[in-house]
């Protein structure tokens, strides 16, 4: 799965041999390198360490070494160990193996002839810390997983013949937190990933040689201010470091383009020296950098060089985006804004790119492209775990800002090393600070930096970034409403005032985490979970965090969402089948939540997890094989830039305009269907509306209430508590209200129904304080009351009582025993006469909205029960069959796949999942990216996907699609 490729660097040539031209800029020392073989052992058993230094030193029982990797990787991959992934195999792996230190060997030749004075070997991180040697020679300490190592060997290096670089790696350290910091710290397990043997200790980064002359041009920073749309202007910025015993002259320069922004300074270095140059250039009508939905990404080069003479000592390319944030904390809410324009935060976190450092290369592309498909525009980088330029170049190339944290998780405790710590912090703001994509700085996950650090790592930002970007001490404070929770919920929770977190302050506001356990496919789950251990729900589940050990997950509660909701699963295909419905449901709802309330006072969320690390069951849009789970398609239509939405709390519908276009003429529609796929006209709407720029605005609410009498009426308590409601909430049709009664048995709540009227049933909603025993009375003057219902063994959740039909006025529930140490509440008090029937208990709502010449904008798809969350209804859809063509075509290295799948029945096909696979073992083809799955037809209906993917993924063009319904 994971190609064991490089990182590009920036503004430097690699090749991928050492028999190289001497003039060439740098040389890979990566394993990508066909003449690079890497070699590593544990120092215990080194028992000739000196002798290893030279060149016919026999490491031929070492194991092969991946660079950039790790020591357990590299063991991973030659054999040594079984798969980590499957089953419990990873957490068979004795530990005190890898638990250790251990050296890296390789020996490489240098083609002879070199013209530059100067060469330079390049660490861009190891972890924890290195010392390094090359021909026996030490070259110093590397200390900190971002800690640069260049170190001059123009002494040491031999050229045309063997050279022996050996690193002795020093492991972490338990406990990881925040002791062995900076560093992988979820490496020792978190509940979301187990402990990786070794603590993902290894050479993680990339190793290389090069070259220049005697000044070379240190840490560029290229500055952008907008004071106006209509220019820019620029502060770049860089030290000129001269690396010789005598003064030098020259003249530095750079090119910016697109524009061909030319500027020229001459320069005089005195001997072992450095001098600071800055130039500021302007660019007219520059081309903005936006985050994804808001705009485009352009961006500029800087072509940056030292000319000493006729001789280019030194050279570099910085890529920029032409942008400039700001920040606001009104209503105590933090809004990030982006060239004058408030930013709606919609995005996910990121715990590990891979559990074992195994992502590199264009994978982070593939991970990105998928977020930036989901409508993503932001991705916290959580406890700074993603180090890798490539992560940052993808995010600039999607407009996926980045939320940046150091590498502390609120545990009231210091690294060892304070000022290594702190090194790294800096090296981490030079290395990153020209990405377009960093938004934010964040000091600690949960807390607050302890002294010295929060004000170091402030005044890093201010000193290193010139404060272009916030610094946020905390990750769930001080302008943020918290963390969590990370287990599902019913839709309308997420509509409902207010979906409470852990620390900050209450409200929607800026969620930094939020999330919900997420069930893979049956396809991915037998990848990973051994045939003995699939059903039913057992140890080998927990091992993948779908149990106690991810109990923030809340897999119990998960697990009644599946069963509960749609009926008991019969085994583990019909679970995964189900599961995916309560992801699309759960996901899609936290999002549409947040976006019902933009700006009162909501201004983003972001998922508990957007990626998968590790193959699990929980916290995750795409799983692990990058398969597109329920979740991934529930989060992409909600982040819509422009999208029409209904809340399952108040029924209200919304268009959600996060683009910078103001709209008019917009034509909102919702069709109601009952179960068997006729439209429910009376319940339909349809209006015209304009959507400005960058808000949330009504439509219209849909009444499902029309056969309710109590709808809207007059409501009486005895009393009413400061946590819910007054008496009027259980009359409004709005689970997303309640009314909650003071703490004691005796109390009450009525509806007037405005005249008397022949009622024969009443439904209850009760909220988690229900009553235990209670009375239903009537009555026509509100002072004398009638039992029609006696109940002294109350459930809660949603009670219908049933009775003969009896003509009254008033209908009052009173309580005569509470079930909870809270008082009494109701969510709806519905009472009803005779039923028209014009609903099934299981409805289905199709949302449309089209631009003024007719072209549709946003499509939105639900299914509604009146029973709460009872959808066990749509196991008695009658099983669709589906007409399916395709045509396969490639461009370039990409397959394109255009599908037709139409619906010639009556009832529905519902929730149609489709899959494509190779024929000749029906194994899946991923990653790919689809427009649509999961989506509905009905009679008559039609859908046109369309699929993409690498050719080299199907290189005989051959394949499948699987087109399965849910009522298959």
């Amino acid at each position: 799965m994971f190609k064991k490729k490089g990182k590009g660097l920036l503004g430097l040539l690699i090749i991928t041999g050492l028999a190289a031209k001497a003039q060439d800029r740098t040389i890979s020392l990566n394993s990508s390198n066909e003449d690079v073989h890497w070699k590593i052992k544990a120092a215990a058993e080194v028992h000739s360490q000196p002798a290893l230094h030279d060149v016919g030193f026999d490491d031929s029982n070492w194991v092969k070494g991946i660079v950039p990797g790790t020591v357990f990787g590299s063991f991973v991959e030659a054999g040594q160990e079984k798969d980590p992934n499957f089953g419990d195999n990873i957490y068979k792996v004795d530990k005190t193996k890898y638990d250790r230190d251990f050296w890296y060997r390789v020996v490489f030749t240098l083609p002879a002839g070199k013209t530059r004075e100067k060469q330079w070997l390049n660490f861009e991180g190891v972890n924890r810390k290195a010392e390094v040697f090359l021909n026996g020679q030490r070259l110093g300490l590397l200390d900190g997983f971002m800690d640069r190592g260049k170190f001059d060997v123009s002494g040491i290096l031999r050229e045309g013949k063997p050279n022996v670089l050996a690193l002795l790696v020093s492991w972490p350290g338990t406990p990881i937190v925040n002791y062995s910091s900076p560093t992988y710290i979820s490496s020792a397990s978190w509940d979301w990933m187990p402990y990786v043997p070794g603590l993902n200790m290894g050479i993680t980064d990339d190793v290389y040689l090069g070259s220049s002359g005697p000044v070379t041009i240190t840490d560029p920073w290229i500055r952008t201010a907008l004071p106006d749309t209509s220019r820019a202007k620029l502060s770049i910025s860089m030290e000129l470091d001269n690396h010789s015993g005598e003064t030098k002259e020259g003249t530095v320069s750079g090119t910016i383009q697109p524009g061909n922004i030319q500027f020229t300074k001459k320069i005089k270095i005195a001997a072992g020296q450095s001098e600071h140059v800055s130039f500021h250039p302007e660019i007219e009508h520059p081309q903005l950098w936006w985050p994804n939905g808001y705009g485009g990404q352009p961006l500029y080069t800087c072509d940056l060089q030292f000319v000493s003479g006729e001789n280019v000592s030194d050279s570099k390319t910085i890529t920029f985006g032409v942008k400039q944030y700001s920040y606001d904390t009104l209503g105590g809410v933090l809004h990030i804004h982006i060239n004058g324009k408030r930013i709606f935060v919609k995005g996910g976190n990121w715990g590990m790119s891979e559990y074992m450092l195994r992502c590199r290369g264009s994978e982070y592309d593939t991970k990105l492209k998928l977020h930036k498909e989901m409508n993503f525009n932001m991705i916290r980088n959580w406890i700074g775990s993603t180090t890798d330029e490539e992560f940052y170049n993808a995010c600039d190339k999607y407009g996926i800002l980045v939320w940046d944290d150091f590498w502390l998780n609120s545990h009231p405790n210091l690294p060892k090393d304070v000022f290594a710590f702190n090194r790294n912090a800096v090296e981490k703001i030079k290395r990153l600070r020209n990405h377009p994509s960093i938004a934010v700085w964040c000091g600690d996950n949960e807390g607050y930096p302890l002294p010295p650090l929060n004000g170091w790592l402030k005044e890093n930002v201010s000193t290193y970034d010139g404060n272009d970007r916030l610094y946020q001490a905390n990750s769930h404070s001080d302008g943020l409403t918290g963390s969590g929770p990370w287990t599902n919920f019913v839709p309308a929770w997420y509509f409902t005032k207010y979906p409470g977190g852990f620390g900050g302050t209450p409200g929607w506001g800026l969620r930094t985490e939020i999330g919900t356990a997420v069930f893979t496919s049956f396809e991915s789950f037998k990848k990973f979970i051994p045939d003995s251990s699939w059903w039913p729900r057992n140890k080998m589940w927990d091992l993948h965090f779908f149990g106690p050990s991810a109990a923030n997950a809340g897999p119990d509660r998960y697990d009644d969402a599946v069963n509960k909701s749609y009926g008991t699963a019969t085994g583990i295909e019909d679970y995964c089948r189900k599961a995916q419905l309560v992801n699309i449901q759960t996901n899609q709802a936290m999002y549409e939540g947040w976006l019902h309330h933009m700006w009162n006072d909501a201004s983003g969320i972001m998922t508990w997890m957007s990626q998968s690390a590790y193959p699990s069951l929980v916290w995750q849009t795409y799983d692990y094989y990058y398969d597109l789970t329920g979740a991934y398609w529930g989060v992409k239509k909600a982040c819509e830039p422009l999208h029409i939405q209904w809340s399952a709390a108040d029924n209200s519908v919304k268009v959600i305009n996060t683009t910078l276009r103001d709209l008019s003429g917009l034509q909102a529609e919702a069709v109601v269907y009952k179960l068997d796929g006729t439209p429910a006209r009376a319940f339909g709407k349809k209006v015209t509306v304009s959507a400005a720029s960058n808000t949330a605005t009504g439509c219209f609410d849909l009444n499902f209430n029309i056969d309710n009498l109590a709808f809207k009426k007059q409501a009486v308590a005895s009393s009413f508590s400061p946590e819910g409601g007054e008496a009027g909430a259980v009359a409004d049709g709005s689970t997303g209200s309640r009314w909650s009664s003071r703490y004691s048995d005796n109390e009450w709540v009525y509806v007037d129904l405005g005249a008397s009227q022949e009622i024969s049933s009443v439904l209850l909603h009760w909220e988690t304080a229900y009553a235990r025993a209670y009375n239903l009375q009537v009555s026509d003057d509100a002072l004398s009351w009638k039992d029609v219902h006696i109940s002294d063994a109350g459930k809660g959740g949603l009670e219908t009582i049933t009775f003969k039909p009896i003509t009254a006025r008033y209908v009052r529930m009173l309580g005569r025993k509470r079930a909870t140490e809270w008082g009494y509440s109701l969510y709806d008090f519905e009472v009803y006469g005779k039923r028209s029937n014009a609903l099934s208990d299981v409805q289905f709502i199709r949302l449309l909205l089209k631009d003024a010449n007719g072209t549709l904008q946003s499509e939105n798809f639900y299914w509604r029960s009146s029973r709460m969350a009872d959808y066990t209804a749509l196991e008695k859809l009658p099983a669709a069959r589906l007409k399916v063509t395709s045509t396969i075509a490639q461009r370039g290295d990409s397959s394109y796949i255009t599908a037709s799948i139409t619906n010639p029945a009556s009832s529905p096909a519902f929730a149609i999942h489709v899959q494509l696979v190779r024929t000749d073992n029906n194994e899946r083809v991923l990653p790919a990216i689809m427009n649509d799955n999961y989506f509905t037809l009905f009679k008559g209906e039609k859908k046109q996907l369309e699929i993409s993917f690498q050719k080299k993924l199907l290189t005989d063009g051959k394949y499948k699609l699987l087109v399965t319904p849910y009522n298959k």
